[in-house]
């Protein structure tokens, strides 16, 4: 990455692969602001937006070395007043460098000590059961070796997961998701994989239930503005970025435990409150984002603009309370919900998977609905044709693989 020197921005957005980068990036340009982008691909979207000053690409892992040296040379030529980042790794490598960093620009994240709990899942949910939160019953693990014992305390199915999504080793790090298990082969595979960096696992309950998210914006520990969603379909089907989701009115019994979780652990700006709804209908804490979340714009085109208080609040301004916003505006990930029909295509009958002609009924009846589309903006095309073609370029390599493996086993 080799950029030219350029005036001051006002924000660089990091992390321009990811769907809430664009977001930030048209929230922020439609305020008059003057943003920069800065990601791992120069094919990503959020770079072909209309408001995109300048986009800056480094392939570099999020924490490595690399990714830090061309941070800091992004930094000093862009001169942005305010980094916005929508990443775990990212996360990271601002954490683990705040001090340097921040003598170069304002740093749109929480404080370390509240990011400290927010993003390791064993802490929230031990802070959470103490304030009489409810929370999945589980236990955690730490090599294959006590699957059978977690088992027996929890029973399957169940769901494995790190407690923190962001790990790493010497060699260097990924993120790490969700899986659901059904059996103890699958389950021992599943923690081999979620602690191969010498972290922990969550082994907890499946819970069949909805799953619902509330956004709130606080500043001195003072709720700014609040939102909530429900998600019909993630991706992959259990678990995984929200697809197809509706904005709701923030339920009674999911609003007020997110608040007094968020202000026990203070933590400023945004953070998304994720909870799952057990067989009964009882909410259940599964996590807390302290950062944009991929489903953000669903808020934004409901009347919360959080990157542009994410911004205000990081640069120093006051925030204004939003009160209020559009109930019952859907969003769809199109590319994400195709992929969530084809994984329960492929994941037929098991638990919390549509069967088949439900799958592909439901995803053809979303076209009929009043719907918003991720990327998709009249005033700004280009991200949406960029993203679009991206798509048709994967279908093609992955059709190429295909057909190569294909020949070679009849060639074999």
């Amino acid at each position: 990455m080799h950029p030219s020197a350029t005036d001051s921005v006002d924000a660089m957005v990091l992390d321009a692969d990811l769907r809430q980068a664009l977001v930030a990036i048209r929230s922020l340009g439609r305020h008059g602001l003057r943003v920069a982008a800065f990601g791992q691909r120069r094919s990503a979207p959020a770079l072909a937006s209309r408001w995109c000053r300048e986009g800056l690409v480094s392939p570099a892992p999020p924490t490595s070395r690399r990714s830090l040296e061309a941070l800091e040379l992004a930094l000093r030529h862009i001169r942005p007043h305010v980094l916005i980042p929508s990443a775990d790794g990212t996360v990271e490598l601002l954490r683990r460098h705040r001090v340097l960093l921040g003598q170069k620009a304002r740093i749109a994240l929480a404080q370390d000590d509240a990011l400290e709990i927010a993003i390791d899942k064993e802490r929230s949910l031990s802070l959470a059961q103490e304030l009489g939160i409810g929370v999945p019953r589980g236990v955690i693990v730490r090599a294959p070796d006590e699957v059978r014992a977690a088992i027996r305390e929890v029973r399957l199915p169940a769901v494995v997961k790190p407690t923190q999504s962001w790990q790493e080793d010497e060699h260097g790090g990924a993120r790490l998701d969700a899986r659901l298990v059904i059996d103890e082969a699958e389950a021992r595979c599943a923690v081999a994989e979620l602690t191969r960096f010498g972290g922990r696992a969550l082994f907890q309950e499946y819970l069949p239930g909805r799953r619902e998210a509330v956004s709130l914006f606080c500043t001195d520990g003072v709720v700014r503005a609040r939102f909530a969603q429900w998600a019909e379909r993630t991706s992959p089907p259990i678990g995984g970025e929200s697809v197809l989701r509706q904005s709701i009115a923030v339920p009674q019994d999911l609003g007020g435990s997110a608040e007094r979780l968020v202000s026990e652990i203070g933590l400023d700006g945004y953070a998304e409150v994720e909870f799952r709804r057990d067989g009964d209908g009882a909410p259940r804490l599964m996590e807390i984002n302290p950062r944009l979340s991929a489903s953000v714009e669903l808020a934004v085109r409901s009347g919360i603009d959080f990157p542009a208080l994410l911004y205000r609040w990081a640069a120093g301004e006051p925030v204004a309370a939003v009160r209020g916003y559009k109930v019952g505006t859907w969003m769809r990930y199109l590319r994400g919900d195709l992929m969530s029909t084809v994984a329960a295509l492929r994941q037929r009958g098991r638990p919390g998977v549509a069967p088949p002609c439900q799958a592909l009924m439901g995803f053809a009846a979303s076209f009929l609905r009043p719907m918003r589309y991720d990327y998709l903006d009249w005033r700004d095309p280009s991200p949406a044709l960029r993203a679009a073609a991206n798509f048709w370029q994967e279908m093609l390599h992955a059709t190429t693989r295909a057909r190569s493996r294909l020949a070679q086993r009849w060639s074999g």
